[in-house]
């Protein structure tokens, strides 16, 4: 029996996904832990404000997660490793490539009991396994080194591809302490059903503007059904950032500037857009843990379209009860072929929204998540 009352210091590189994708987990622990936050800067009022309600400690730096930058790293390093030494916490949660690399291996040194880091997707580092650029080399030498094998390490993964892939790199072992969760899973509370329009008929895309999530791929589509069924709506959402991957400026002034896609930029909330959605697309080929949009859309009653590609898989329902379409990596004209599919059977796109619904009770609701990351805690 774990007694209460354990401090737990989690670490990650934006502090948007705090309480987007953590949110419930912070207040879970917060019933009878205290809990510290190591965070990029909080601008958003209303997090810091749930935050300080919950009685969270909050620590800023100021780390670009995307970015490659030595001496921001440094200056990372170097006061997260005076953070751990003066709260000398009991539990340290880490996730995203940053935040493990550097903070497994600081906590490691500072005599942690528990280090539970968490790798939310790989991303571009595992890709493409041909991958032979500097930065994804160096990635995976001091992940390799981070991730070390010790008593006090537990490794927490959202899909299973992503384990099996740093097995077969030799990145882990199977004498690692690893575990595979659902995702960041989905507050249903939050996110309720509505049933979707189908009268007249428009997809939606939510992700950050970067080539890997395809947006190309989304764009070409809607051009070429826009000009068979100019009836038909499409809309995007995210930002478009100094990413090392971020779309072309061309392609960028295309979506928004032109005819095809509704562009509306980043929101601070995604759940009037859903609603308003027929289906949710995300041609991804990113290296997702598993798509937080995708989950929101399946918990509102969207049916789906997208990648038969690692973490994005893990959404579409494998038994006869689908609930959306795998769809081959940028493959444009497949993607067209779903849309089309929905277009011209537009009973289906409620059929599989309420399946996609079933699915994500069944799978993906945030306490069943959170149950499962709190024995890996050793919490429960």
């Amino acid at each position: 029996m774990i007694k209460t009352g354990q401090k737990i210091l989690i670490a990650c590189d934006t502090s948007k996904s705090l309480m987007d994708f953590r949110g419930k987990l912070i207040e879970e622990l917060a019933k009878k832990h205290k809990v510290y936050v190591f965070t990029p800067p909080i601008t958003q009022l209303q997090f810091r404000e749930k935050l300080n309600s919950l009685n969270v400690g909050i620590y800023e730096n100021g780390l670009k997660g995307s970015n490659v930058s030595i001496f921001s790293d440094v200056k990372y390093i170097l006061k997260l490793y005076k953070i751990i030494r003066e709260l000398k916490p009991d539990i340290f949660f880490p996730y995203t490539f940053k935040p493990v690399i550097y903070g497994t291996i600081l906590a490691k040194l500072c005599r942690v009991k528990r280090i539970t880091p968490m790798l939310s997707g790989l991303g571009y580092n595992f890709a493409n396994t041909d991958k032979k650029d500097l930065v994804s080399i160096i990635t995976r030498l001091m992940l390799k080194f981070s991730l070390a094998k010790s008593p006090r390490l537990k490794i927490i993964f959202q899909n299973k591809d992503d384990y099996q892939t740093l097995l077969h790199k030799k990145i882990l072992t199977n004498k690692h302490n690893a575990f595979v969760v659902n995702g960041s899973g989905v507050d249903l509370e939050h996110y309720t059903y509505n049933p979707p329009n189908t009268e007249n008929i428009n997809f939606l895309m939510i992700s950050r503007l970067i080539n890997a999530k395809g947006i190309r791929e989304y764009y070409e589509a809607a051009r070429f059904i826009h000009l068979k069924h100019p009836e038909v709506k499409f809309k995007l959402i995210g930002a478009y950032d100094n990413n090392i991957d971020a779309i072309s400026p061309e392609l960028y002034k295309k979506i928004n500037f032109g005819k095809t896609i509704h562009y509306l930029g980043e929101v601070d909330d995604v759940r009037p857009y859903i609603k308003e959605a027929s289906v949710t697309v995300l041609p991804s080929y990113y290296g997702e843990g598993v798509p937080r949009c995708l989950l929101e859309s399946m918990a509102m009653g969207r049916a789906l379209i997208t990648s038969d590609s690692v973490g994005c898989r893990e959404t579409v329902d494998s038994s006869t009860e689908t609930n959306g379409f795998l769809i081959p990596v940028k493959n444009v004209p497949a993607l067209i072929l779903k849309m089309e599919a929905f277009i011209n059977n537009p009973k289906d796109i409620i059929k599989y929204g309420l399946n996609g619904l079933t699915f994500a009770q069944r799978k993906f609701d945030v306490h069943l998540v959170n149950a499962q990351m709190l024995n890996i805690m050793q919490l429960k």
